[in-house]
């Protein structure tokens, strides 16, 4: 007798090829048929006409801390996730915290100001992952160790090179979390720390990486023209790889700003790297808006060096406010000006999130840079800025090296995750790919839809028992019908559970049951490419 038979489902395999009509046994935490299955279960899912694919690897997740807040992730279940990808951005900020690095975690603690005054009793990151496992999750998860979390701790907010011991430190940091069960490592060059670094700097720790052969992901110097350019910083992950031979991630793949309508040229960059053999590929969540920190989106790097104290001083300086407020103004206008920019969440003042920036300033009666300059001196407001042009985010959908990932975070529309006013990806990433590029513009097969966000994520972490619907594979599932599956959270009402996915299994137990989640947490901290 079989612990559980899903039966008479479509299934996709997750390897792209044609879906075909079978039943799955699943006894323990894996499946051990696929086929006619005549024999007995405890429990039985009748899957006639759903689709059942493997679950949803979000490859590109910032919920490192989420868990320990609530670890239910309502937000990702629902939708059919099953393994998040965290420590994206060159920002792992639950490891290492040490030094000046303390202050990243405890700005996350004040983006949903929980219950109490909790300190993480951990330093390193294999004390992280521990916990992590201790506590508990909905779902899987794999960590990277950030570059901006390992710069901060060693050298602070300063804008130069490191010495040769620091960058020692920092090499030995990057290999002692690789060691400790870190699935890669991950930078985020267009914000600080990270954009004081010199490639030079940035290699050398990728080398560390490709010597253990993980995964190195890049939120590369700039995607528009804010600092030397989209190809530029491009043209330095391609050289990371052919460098060291390090397997690369380019994050959320983009074209912004003035760069806006050269997706194409983008892509040929990347397939041509790929043909010189460069392993590079790509992830992207499928709307034209971003979110992130006013720090690493229009404030003006220079202003930040040395810390927030040092960043604060500055504002109380004539002349540096003035050219602060100039550089804010400018970077505003490369998004495409006020009216593309929204506040996602700010601590101080919860009335203003879901504001426009125009909005807000408004409120304050003074003209948008002063306005952000004031969010500045209270707190780094998260913002949402529409930056993007519809027909690059579709062609870069349809790249057969694009895999879906959110940059969001495993949230709930209640508790203490509810906080704050978020991007609508949290919420519906993977259904609204269905529902957008296979069902409404027929633009994706539903089986290739299925590979980008199962087979093709779990290749690029190599991991050897996900991604797939094959005996001997972990039972991560998502049963979900392909005529409804679709995102409901908007812009105007973002915290609105995806419709659709019916059923979800996570190492074997169901974590969704009838479209409800059920409270369950089976998920399992990923260390190893056979976990």
């Amino acid at each position: 007798m079989h612990d559980l038979i899903i039966k008479g489902g479509t299934i996709i395999d997750g390897s792209g090829s044609p879906a075909f009509n079978a039943d799955i046994a699943v006894d323990g935490d894996a499946i051990t048929a696929i086929g006619r299955i005549e024999a007995q279960a405890k429990q039985e899912i009748d899957a006639t006409n759903l689709a059942v694919a493997p679950g949803f690897i979000d490859l590109h997740s910032h919920a490192d801390f989420n868990f320990f807040l609530d670890p239910a992730a309502d937000s990702k279940i629902t939708q059919g996730v099953t393994l998040e990808y965290v420590g994206n951005c060159g920002i792992s900020f639950c490891a290492p915290i040490t030094g000046a690095a303390r202050e990243d975690i405890e700005t996350r603690y004040a983006w949903y100001s929980p219950d109490g005054n909790e300190t993480p009793n951990w330093e390193n990151f294999g004390d992280y992952l521990d916990a992590l496992q201790a506590n508990g999750a909905a779902l899987n998860v794999a960590a990277q160790v950030g570059h901006g979390t390992i710069r901060r701790a060693v050298m602070g907010m300063d804008s130069r090179s490191p010495d040769v011991g620091q960058l020692r430190r920092m090499k030995n940091l990057v290999a002692e979390a690789l060691d400790a069960g870190a699935m890669g490592f991950s930078t985020g060059l267009s914000m600080a720390p990270g954009s004081y670094s010199l490639n030079v700097e940035v290699i050398q720790l990728v080398q560390t990486t490709a010597e253990r052969n993980k995964l190195y992901s890049s939120h590369v110097r700039d995607s528009g023209t804010e600092g030397p350019g989209l190809f530029v910083a491009t043209e330095e992950l391609i050289e990371a790889g052919r460098q060291t031979g390090c397997r690369i991630q380019y994050s959320h793949l983009k074209a912004n700003g003035k760069m806006r309508g050269r997706a194409h040229e983008l892509l040929r960059r990347i397939e041509d790297a790929r043909q010189q053999g460069v392993d590079i590929a790509a992830d992207q969540y499928p709307y034209i808006a971003a979110s992130g920190p006013m720090s690493g989106n229009v404030y003006p790097r220079w202003a930040l060096e040395g810390g927030r104290e040092l960043a604060l001083e500055r504002l109380q300086d004539d002349d540096l406010r003035a050219q602060i407020r100039d550089e804010l103004q400018q970077g505003v206008e490369r998004i495409g000006g006020p009216e593309k920019i929204m506040i996602a969440s700010y601590v101080p003042d919860r009335s203003i999130e879901g504001a426009g920036l125009q909005q807000v300033a408004s409120k304050m009666g003074a003209h948008y840079p002063e306005a952000l300059a004031r969010l500045y001196e209270k707190y780094d407001a998260q913002l949402i800025l529409t930056g993007m042009a519809q027909p690059d985010v579709d062609l870069i959908a349809t790249a057969p090296i694009t895999a879906i990932g959110s940059d969001g975070s495993s949230i709930k529309s209640q508790g203490p995750l509810s906080a704050g006013h978020p991007h609508p990806r949290s919420y519906g990433t993977f259904p609204r790919f269905f529902a957008k590029y296979v069902r409404d513009e027929k633009l994706v097969s539903l089986e290739d839809a299925v590979r980008k966000m199962t087979a093709l994520p779990a290749q690029r972490l190599q991991l050897t028992r996900r991604g797939r619907l094959a005996p001997g594979c972990f039972a991560d599932v998502a049963i979900f019908n392909p005529n409804t599956i679709a995102d409901t959270a908007t812009f105007a009402q973002p915290q609105q559970y995806s419709i659709g996915v019916e059923h979800v299994l996570v190492n074997g137990t169901r974590t969704v049951a009838n479209g409800k989640p059920t409270g369950k947490t089976p998920g399992k901290v990923i260390r190893h490419t056979s976990d």
